[in-house]
């Protein structure tokens, strides 16, 4: 019989860099899991992308076993990180922070694929686009 889901968490973790600390372990503390397992288990997946926030889903199950799945970086992070800035403008209509080409959002997109909800590179490059213009990112071409 398989065994049966109590709790749904997601994170987001600094690859490489979890700990017991706060915020994961107030978030994981409740539930009864094993804190020092799963940072274990997570620095050692995540170690490769070291810096980077890595969205994490994880599975609680009824006898306090766990399992997760990591995602891709957020399309703004990735977004910036090829710019080179710490943040998006507050006011993206009369502030831009910077300028990408539209082989650049082409390229995030193909990184965002398999979290976004369309199997088309145009279609994804069109999503990881409104989020630029979002964050106050000018797209040339």
């Amino acid at each position: 019989m398989a065994k049966k889901v109590m709790r749904k968490i997601k994170l987001q973790i600094p690859g490489g860099k979890a700990t017991p600390a706060p915020p994961v372990g107030t978030a994981l503390g409740p539930v009864g899991i094993n804190i020092g397992e799963f940072v274990n288990q997570f620095n050692e997946k995540t170690r490769e992308m070291m810096g980077d926030i890595i969205p994490v889903e994880l599975s609680v199950y009824d006898d306090r076993t766990f399992d997760f799945i990591l995602k891709t970086s957020p399309a703004s992070r990735l977004l910036l990180k090829i710019l080179g800035k710490p943040k998006g403008s507050g006011k993206n209509v009369s502030s831009k922070v910077g300028t990408l080409t539209q082989k650049q959002i082409e390229e995030v997109a193909e990184q965002k694929m398999s979290d976004l909800n369309t199997n088309d590179v145009k279609q994804a490059a069109k999503i990881i686009a409104g989020t630029a213009r979002s964050m106050g990112i000018e797209i040339k071409g």
